[in-house]
């Protein structure tokens, strides 16, 4: 299971980065792989500002909908639109074509504070 080096994780599966001065958001691919084929995202925060841990959308999978977690606080910049259209590049490209949204964060600290790949490893394998 791939668990990129270079991204932060939460306890949720949600992973992010920091790019060009914003943070790029989706989910594990060990959450992708948990929830099975995905077949609706449904994400209407964009343009609004976020507490850490809020709700920021859902996921539907064929068995089951779960909530997708902000990683930091922030403001919602961007969704990827193709999620629409294509929900499962979610399954197939977690980590790159299935981001979710992208973030302005409030506080960069709250960056540092996310698990490491290692740590993220030791949560899913425990």
């Amino acid at each position: 299971m791939e668990i990129p080096a270079e991204l932060k994780y939460t306890k949720d599966h949600e992973w992010i980065r920091q790019e060009s001065g914003e943070a790029i958001v989706g989910i594990t691919e060990f959450a992708q792989g948990e929830l099975g084929d995905i077949v609706f995202i449904e994400i209407e925060t964009e343009g609004e500002t976020l507490e850490k841990d809020e709700v920021f959308g859902t996921i539907e999978a064929v068995k089951t909908v779960s909530d997708l977690f902000m990683p930091v606080s922030g403001k919602i910049t961007g969704v990827n639109s193709k999620l629409a259209d294509t929900p499962d590049i979610v399954n197939k490209d977690p980590y790159n074509e299935g981001w979710m949204i992208k973030i302005k964060m409030d506080d960069s600290g709250q960056f540092d504070d996310l698990l490491t790949a290692d740590q993220y490893r030791e949560l899913i394998e425990s």
